[in-house]
């Protein structure tokens, strides 16, 4: 059975592992290698036992974690698209050649899971989000974007879980304490998706299938957890899908591992 964990997620840092069929892979290293070290154990997985790192961009909450982990498992690699690979290796603490560079779009096995690579609009260097399938039943991560594009729509619909963002909501954001530059960033068709856009896209992939909906990259300072989770479930609920009854709707914790999900054709509970 395919499952995820995320061990955290927010803007201090991101990193999520998918298992399945005897197979470990961690989606991003944005956090310690300690951190992320200690909760594969407490899940019960030894470090060594990681297939890969699959890495979405080469923003810092997404790689700060990565030079350790290659020192700490030094038979490890990342892949990454072929702009983010290019970028990571040219940083001094990267320079072993052990990302590697694999196209927007592409699918590739990794033991026993298969996972396709689709092209996310963000301010970085070739931005991805990741799909990852067993036995017929996929999982998708779709965060750090700032509009949903037909590429992104068409990767996630059909899978089951469904990892998405939900990084800020749009008033709290404007009146808050962000420099204006930082705040139209955020804002820009290149910045991060409002509760609201992650709302439409959740229920684009429930009505094409989905049951289990992660809310993720959730701003500390312009979001909360409630107001993620509130607008997801008031947009579910308006087109008449019940967010208690039909599907799961939870919000993965910023700074410590969540709850493990599997995905498979019966939904999971928080």
């Amino acid at each position: 059975m395919l499952t995820v964990t995320t061990l955290a997620s927010g803007s201090g840092g991101n990193s999520l592992l998918v298992s399945g069929g005897g197979t470990h892979i961690l989606i991003d290293a944005g956090i310690s290698c300690l951190r992320i070290t200690k909760s594969l154990s407490a899940l019960g997985i030894d470090p060594h036992d990681l297939s890969a790192v699959l890495v979405t961009h080469d923003h810092s909450d997404h790689v700060c974690g990565l030079a350790t982990v290659f020192k700490r498992l030094p038979n490890l690699q990342a892949f990454a698209s072929v702009g983010t690979a290019q970028r990571l290796n040219r940083r001094a603490e990267l320079a072993c050649g052990r990302v590697k560079p694999i196209p927007a779009g592409s699918t590739f096995d990794l033991g026993a899971l298969r996972c396709r690579s689709f092209s996310t609009p963000h301010d970085a260097a070739d931005s991805v989000g990741y799909t990852v399938e067993l036995d017929g039943e996929r999982m998708a991560l779709v965060t750090d974007l700032g509009h949903v594009t037909d590429t992104v729509r068409h990767a996630v619909l059909g899978c089951r879980l469904l990892v998405l963002e939900t990084n800020h909501d749009i008033p709290t954001l404007r009146s808050g304490p962000y420099p204006y530059p930082l705040k139209q960033r955020i804002l820009g068709d290149r910045g991060h998706l409002c509760n609201e856009a992650g709302a439409q896209l959740a229920l684009e992939a429930v009505r094409a299938g989905a049951h289990t909906l992660l809310l993720a990259h959730l701003s500390q300072e312009n979001n909360t957890p409630s107001m993620a989770y509130t607008c997801v479930c008031r947009t579910l609920s308006a087109a008449g899908i019940d967010p208690r009854q039909d599907v799961t709707v939870c919000v993965a914790p910023r700074s410590e591992p969540g709850q493990t999900y599997p995905v498979s054709k019966e939904r999971s509970l928080c």
